[in-house]
């Protein structure tokens, strides 16, 4: 198979875990994207779906499928992302769409986080990556200095203001052994909204597309 079929074959066997009559969170990005095309497979079954982007959203609608806002959402059974990164501990590394705010909101929500990825994002050690950091534009100089100073080189991501009127800062040559110390460390600076490191809240399911077919792993 390929790349795009690994990600397309792993978003169909997510829908495995989607129960009737309840209202589904959803990621964003190239994996998510075959997800909700197949979860529009199934919409009369389902009352919605909460989003963690403004593109997720639209793609979403687009199916006819009714998008709620989180805040007048009690409870998720099931939130299905993606991701850039992620390790045998189901820690990830997300955030390359630039939704990372807002994906680590619905994520911690949630009862269970499903994650769908293809065989290229399995590390041992996450941080070839580069680690997306939120910030407040104000604070953007800031955060950078603190963040050399924790040994990454932070580079400003040009032209991509988030869905939150934020930055980003991509930091790259990070080798990140305690991956949920490192989380902590970065959301305690001043000016950050958050990280992309989903460690203290990673994934309960990996649903992972290969060349032989999809496995799941809990």
């Amino acid at each position: 198979m390929t790349q795009n079929e690994m990600k397309k074959a792993a978003a169909i066997k997510a829908l495995e875990f989607v129960e009737n009559d309840t209202i589904v969170g959803v990621g964003t990005g190239s994996t998510v994207n075959y997800f909700i095309d197949a979860l529009a497979t199934i919409k009369n079954k389902i009352i919605g779906a909460v989003s963690s982007s403004d593109e997720s959203s639209k793609r979403l609608k687009a199916h006819g499928i009714e998008v709620f806002d989180l805040n007048s959402v009690d409870v998720l059974d099931v939130y299905v992302d993606g991701a850039d990164e992620i390790t045998k501990h189901k820690a990830m590394i997300k955030g390359g769409g630039a939704a990372l705010t807002r994906e680590k909101i619905v994520a911690a929500v949630a009862k269970k986080f499903i994650c769908i990825a293809d065989t290229s994002k399995q590390v041992a050690v996450l941080g070839s990556f580069p680690l997306p950091v939120e910030v407040i534009p104000m604070a953007r100089s800031y955060v950078a200095r603190e963040l050399v100073n924790l040994g990454g080189d932070p580079v400003y991501r040009q032209g991509v203001v988030t869905d939150n009127s934020n930055v980003i800062l991509d930091v790259y040559n990070l080798e990140i052994l305690d991956p949920k110390a490192l989380e902590a460390q970065i959301n305690a600076i001043v000016g950050v909204v958050t990280n992309g490191l989903f460690a203290h809240r990673g994934a309960d399911i990996l649903v992972l597309g290969s060349e032989d077919g999809v496995s799941v792993v809990i």
